[in-house]
């Protein structure tokens, strides 16, 4: 049950509730005066779209515990929201806040489908699952509009590379055309990322994405069509929705997914100040347990950049969690195959044409 917010001045329809400073700027904007009227800081800010020309779309992901190779985001920040998002401290490299500005400001690399092309013509690229959201949600509001996520899944298909999608948003149904195209090659897997079944904490949590109903409406659609699909139960945390594991994967295997994983939460760099004003204005009551119970997942800290760790914790909460995970995957018959990708199918495109050799 959603308690009454400490705060009257909790902006609906936002995760993060201010702007923290950016740590590689020397200045910021502050509030002077509390009974003062900035209007900076308190009108209704409309999302902004920075059209951006970038140099790279695909990067190699160096972590060993996040399960993936290589990942493409063409977006930079998230309107979605999510108060948790670990990519919130990567939108201070493009000179913004990790705050409010991290689903306001959104940077749109509108050249991603020409950078992909020229991408996988260079000779050295050995074919390798390219992980789509692998930072920001590819189909988050803009990309309505924008279109780009699927070009870059009618560019996988034109080259034979395997694509990986997650995301929160039902919009994914729109390509399903391309993404079967995509499985008749045994080419494309996609997650749906579900962190509960309970409306009144996702608007809270998830303040601009799709409800879980439809992103359970996805997992069943792409089933039916026979297309590989499974759910991130992620982030767990503590206090507020580790409670809802059972309930999300029992929903997740009826509706046909495969494959279930999970993550604990972290609250690296600017997340642990954004997080923790929004969950003692969300949560008075119990705000100080959660942030507890966080902690004791990672040995009194709420932030973590151990290998291994960082993504499930330690701790006796930790190993419960995993535990439990454990129990109801087995119990709803998911992770019982392993994902198998064609690689071997890649081909190069010249000039617009197929080499004959």
């Amino acid at each position: 049950m959603i308690n009454q917010r400490a705060n009257d001045r909790f902006e609906k329809g936002r995760g993060a509730q201010f702007n923290p400073k950016n740590r590689f700027l020397k200045g910021e904007y502050i509030q002077e005066h509390v009974e003062a009227i900035d209007d900076w800081e308190q009108e209704d800010r409309k999302t902004e779209y920075i059209y951006d020309d970038s140099k790279t779309l695909v990067n190699t992901v160096t972590s060993p515990d996040v399960g993936m190779m290589y990942s493409a985001n063409p977006y930079q920040g998230c309107e979605h929201g999510c108060i948790y998002c670990y990519a919130r401290n990567s939108h201070e490299y493009w000179g913004y806040s990790a705050g409010v500005d991290f689903e306001s400001r959104i940077v749109v690399k509108k050249n991603a489908p020409q950078l992909l092309k020229k991408f996988f013509e260079n000779k050295n690229w050995e074919p390798a699952v390219i992980s789509l959201s692998g930072n920001t949600d590819c189909y988050q509001p803009i990309e309505r509009k924008m279109r780009i996520t699927r070009k870059l899944l009618e560019i996988c298909l034109e080259y034979r590379n395997p694509v990986g999608i997650l995301s929160k948003n039902a919009l994914v149904l729109r390509d399903l055309d391309v993404i079967q195209e995509l499985n008749k090659h045994n080419l494309v897997r996609v997650f749906s990322s579900i962190t509960s079944l309970d409306e009144d904490l996702r608007r809270l949590l998830e303040p601009r994405t799709a409800s879980y109903k439809s992103r359970l409406k996805v997992v069943e659609t792409l089933s039916k069509n026979g297309i590989p699909t499974g759910i991130m139960n992620a982030p767990l945390i503590p206090g507020l929705n580790d409670m809802h594991m059972p309930a999300v994967l029992k929903a997740a295997s009826e509706a046909g997914a495969k494959w279930a994983g999970y993550t604990v939460v972290r609250l690296n760099g600017a997340i642990g100040g954004i997080f923790k004003d929004w969950l003692y204005k969300s949560f008075p009551d119990r705000a100080e347990k959660v942030w507890n119970q966080i902690s004791a997942c990672h040995e009194g800290h709420v932030n973590d950049s151990r290998w291994g760790n960082r993504i499930v914790g330690d701790g006796k909460f930790a190993e419960l969690i995993k535990t439990q995970f454990e129990i109801y995957t087995k119990k709803y018959h998911l992770n019982e195959t392993q994902m198998e990708w064609n690689t071997k199918d890649f081909r190069r495109i010249r000039n617009g044409q197929l080499p004959l050799f």
